[in-house]
């Protein structure tokens, strides 16, 4: 029996592209960090990005999933290579991805090509953050249509990555650990 509340992101059912930057070693670590690189998410989350798909898909655009559900064991790696409060949330606190509530993502254009967000994901400065002022306004159009799609999906961003969202009251969800993922069967 699957008691476990995430769900596998089914990339053609929702016509996302999946890029999980941290199942390959180009990431903030330096190192492979996903021993199971599936992409899922809490099925709360999992039904908000279906919205987020659609909305971006009216728009011309595509959502390009870079990371979403993080074990525990993944945010303490993380944590290890950047232990900055602002960009990687203490593992003792709980990473809401640790929750399978949270995603980042970009848009991709019609010709399936990233826009151009001013700065790559887990580019951890200034300029990722969601209104950083000092970029062309063609870049703060770009991150405004995503923040707009997720926002009307109904998740909620934070201030300092232009890429991550989140389910609201995040906190109330529990975390979920390895045990729960490998006892699941998808």
């Amino acid at each position: 029996m699957n008691n476990s509340p995430l769900v596998e992101v089914d990339a053609n059912a929702l016509q996302v592209d999946i890029d999980l930057i941290y199942a390959g070693a180009d990431n903030l670590a330096g190192k492979v960090i996903y021993q199971d690189p599936r992409c899922l998410l809490h099925v709360d989350a999992e039904r908000c990005l279906r919205q987020a798909s659609r909305l971006a898909r009216q728009a011309g655009y595509r959502l390009r999933i870079f990371d979403a559900y993080r074990p525990p064991y993944a945010q303490l790696l993380l944590w290890q290579a950047l232990p900055n409060p602002e960009y990687v949330r203490d593992p003792s606190l709980g990473s809401h991805h640790s929750r399978g509530v949270a995603v980042d993502l970009t848009l991709l254009d019609s010709e399936g090509q990233p826009l151009d967000m001013g700065t790559g994901f887990d580019d951890m400065r200034e300029p990722s953050h969601q209104f950083y002022g000092d970029l062309p306004p063609a870049v703060q159009r770009n991150r405004l249509m995503l923040l707009g799609i997720m926002l009307a999906s109904g998740f909620r961003h934070i201030d300092s990555e232009w890429w991550h969202y989140e389910l609201p009251e995040a906190d109330d969800y529990p975390l979920i650990d390895e045990q729960t993922i490998r006892s699941a069967s998808y």
